[in-house]
């Protein structure tokens, strides 16, 4: 492991000649923060298991800060090891934009390289942050002199992480996409899941990294301690230094027990009877999705699947009657509402909501999935409420961008943050539709609002946009850490996929094969109760971290030395420090 630097500030040096006087890092610093974020793409669906390798990268990350000499490199680190993970982990996006929505090549590589650079702005955040509030940014010519990191540098880099992975799924109406925690759904943290939600796996995913770095610098500080002694005829350095690196190393081992004993807690338990669940996948190709033959043909094929088979529950994706629900053909209604009558089975099919004014002029569109219950005449309806920048509405001055797509869709209404749930039988489930399921607060306040909390989660999504890539297996694995995060199965119902349905642990309990036609039918059952996530949503580590940060920046060992009372006292002061110098 590379050497790290002082987080002591001498005496006499001010922040800004300590940023200014310390040797520049060399390009290939950066170039391996770069190399290391493409690795942490790895760690994320489809690799099994990619828990463990991303604990292995971070501590990589955490020592790399370490080698920083202030917080505009740390910054630097922090957004190359950033871009490299998102331009590795979102180059699908490409894909939405070239292959489907016609953007020129060269125009979409563009985008996603800047739209990459931005992202990375959130992790270069909290490696300034945590340099600052570690102490480490008011080094002053003591980038030559060896860093132990400390218990506050550790909290800190834990607390700097998990604020700016929540900042990056809350401005500009968020994209918490690659969020840390997510790799963890099959690792040792995914345990905590259920108690701080996917911010909080990677605070702690964070903390662990810091402290085995610790460890392991303390250790080798030890070796070297015992070096020296052996050659000075004393032992005492040697007694201390492995201790000093045994209880950090102790910890990261008990944190992440602790996470893998958490995994077996049932936060929930079952209620009422299960459900038998068919869900459906038409793999509708996207350039025929919303051409006039593609519908009718569409049309036709989910009236057929959904007729096939009664269940409790059937589920089409996202639009799969890709029309306004009031054009709906009169013959798919009553073919769909005496299948439901006669078998018990109650349905939920995506299509386009809107309000038709006395004029004939169809106002309001939404991206909605409709609900028909047996023997019941009323239609439910959920409105999209988390909507897809320049895909279901245009952002403030970026009309031209859109325009040099061929997307469909424009500007759609938003539907109610909190809605009411659809009733099967007697249970009820809570609908989401595409990317909003990335969204964890979101459905946590759902479940916690809503005067009886839903048992079962629905996700009706179309990944056409993005062809057969990795972003399939993302999603399905962010919708695992929701089924772990509140406790709750979650059926997802794809245009190509990944159709599946997921127990309330977060396993995989059956899946369709992508870019195929068919029916998933698989028995839930659902549940009832809170988990502390959904009970207190991202309060807990927004809190927890913000209050860290503080205290590090106020009693960081590298604090200057310009408020400590008298003269006397502060030149006594000095001339310890000098004298452990």
């Amino acid at each position: 492991m590379a050497e790290p630097i002082s987080s002591r500030l001498r005496r006499g040096v001010t922040p800004a000649a300590a940023d200014s006087s310390v040797r520049a890092l060399p390009l290939w610093h950066y170039l391996a923060a770069l190399v290391a974020g493409a690795a942490n793409t790895l760690s994320f669906a489809p690799t099994p298991h990619g828990g463990w390798l991303e604990i292995a990268i971070f501590v990589f990350l955490y020592a790399w800060l370490t080698r920083t000499a202030g917080w505009k490199s740390a910054a630097l680190t922090g957004g190359a090891f950033g871009f490299g993970n998102f331009v590795t982990g979102v180059w699908w996006l490409y894909v939405s934009m070239h292959d489907y929505g016609g953007m020129a090549a060269p125009l979409a590589g563009a985008a996603l390289a800047l739209f990459s650079l931005y992202l990375a702005l959130y992790p270069a955040f909290a490696a300034a942050l945590w340099s600052f509030c570690a102490g480490h940014a008011r080094n002053g010519k003591a980038s030559d002199l060896p860093l132990s990191p400390t218990w506050h540098g550790a909290f800190a880099f834990a607390s700097a992480w998990a604020l700016g992975e929540w900042l990056r799924g809350t401005v500009f109406t968020g994209f918490p996409w690659l969020a840390s925690g997510y790799a963890q759904v099959d690792g040792p943290l995914a345990g905590f899941g259920p108690v701080v939600g996917v911010y909080g796996v990677g605070w702690v995913l964070a903390l662990v990294a810091a402290l085995i770095v610790q460890a392991i610098v303390q250790l080798r500080a030890g070796r070297l301690a015992a070096a020296s002694a052996q050659s000075s005829r004393t032992l005492a350095p040697s007694r201390i230094r492995p201790a000093r690196a045994a209880l950090p190393a102790i910890v990261a081992v008990a944190v992440t027990g602790s996470g893998l004993l958490l995994s077996q807690v049932n936060w929930t338990s079952p209620v009422n009877a299960p459900l038998t669940v068919r869900l459906l996948q038409g793999n509708v190709k996207q350039e025929m999705k919303f051409d006039p033959v593609g519908i009718t043909s569409a049309i036709a094929m989910y009236q057929q699947m959904i007729t096939a088979k009664p269940a409790d529950l059937i589920v089409t994706p996202e639009t799969a009657i890709p029309v306004l629900v009031q054009q709906v053909p009169e013959e798919f209604t009553r073919a769909v509402r005496r299948f439901s009558d006669t078998t018990g089975t109650s349905i939920l099919f995506g299509a386009i909501g809107g309000t038709i004014t006395p004029e004939g002029q169809v106002v309001d569109y939404t991206n909605s999935v409709f609900g028909i219950t047996p023997n019941s005449r009323d239609l439910s309806r959920y409105d999209k409420h988390h909507l897809v920048p320049f895909g279901e509405f245009v952002p403030w001055g970026f009309r031209w961008f859109v325009n040099l797509m061929s997307i469909p869709l424009g500007d759609f209404a938003r539907g109610a943050p909190v809605q009411k749930p659809f009733t099967v039988h007697d249970l009820l489930v809570d609908i989401d539709i595409c990317y909003e399921d990335i969204f964890g607060e979101e459905i946590a306040r759902s479940l916690r609002d809503n005067a009886v909390p839903a048992s079962v989660l629905v996700n009706a999504t179309n990944l056409g946009w993005f062809g057969n890539t990795i972003a399939l297996d993302q999603h399905l694995q962010i919708a695992r850490m929701r089924s772990i995060e509140t406790g709750r199965p979650m059926l997802r119902a794809t245009n190509t996929g990944t159709t599946a349905a997921i127990d309330a642990r977060g396993k995989v309990i059956g899946r369709l094969p992508v870019f195929t036609v068919g029916s998933l039918d698989v028995t839930v059952q659902g549940t009832t109760g809170n988990t502390p996530y959904v009970t207190s949503g991202n309060n807990t580590v927004l809190a927890v971290s913000l209050i860290l940060l503080a205290l590090g920046f106020a009693f960081s060992s590298g604090r200057a030395i310009g408020k400590r009372g008298e003269s006397g006292k502060r030149n006594n002061h000095n001339s310890h420090d000098d004298a452990q110098s």
